[in-house]
């Protein structure tokens, strides 16, 4: 099923605005400050981060249920890093965090699901020109 996602740019980069959907429930507005400064509204990067904690967290609790442990949740942040590199904006970083509830499942089998979605779900997949991908994975309690 293929997803759809589009955007709408208004102006000039500093001064112009622009607004997004995704799907049919998620909106949004982004601007030059929103992305590159302090300023209201959205980015890019917040929606990649989102879309991968997303497709992560599936992955994983998907993998630990086939191995016979399935979850009772698995709740992700990944942090997308957007830095300057030789004067063009570029994703230089992206830091996955995830916490798991997985009863009967020790630390170190989590740990190792956990590598193991990062390395193959879709999304890190469609990721992997990113410099750096991070991922501290635990067990809640």
């Amino acid at each position: 099923m293929p997803s759809k996602g589009n955007a709408k740019w208004q102006g000039d980069l500093k001064t112009g605005s622009g607004t997004f959907r995704a799907g049919e429930d998620i909106t949004g507005s982004y601007s030059f400050k929103s992305r590159f400064e302090d300023g209201d509204g959205a980015n890019p990067e917040q929606l990649i981060g989102a879309a991968h904690s997303a497709c992560f967290s599936m992955a994983l609790s998907n993998a630990l249920a086939e191995a016979g442990t399935p979850v009772d949740s698995v709740e992700t942040e990944a942090v997308v890093t957007l830095r300057i590199v030789d004067g063009a904006p570029t994703i230089t970083k992206i830091a996955l965090t995830t916490v798991g509830t997985v009863p009967g499942l020790d630390e170190a089998a989590f740990k190792a699901a956990a590598e193991d979605a990062k390395a193959n779900c879709p999304v890190s997949k469609a990721l992997a020109g990113v410099p750096e991908m991070t991922l501290e994975a635990s067990l809640a309690g």
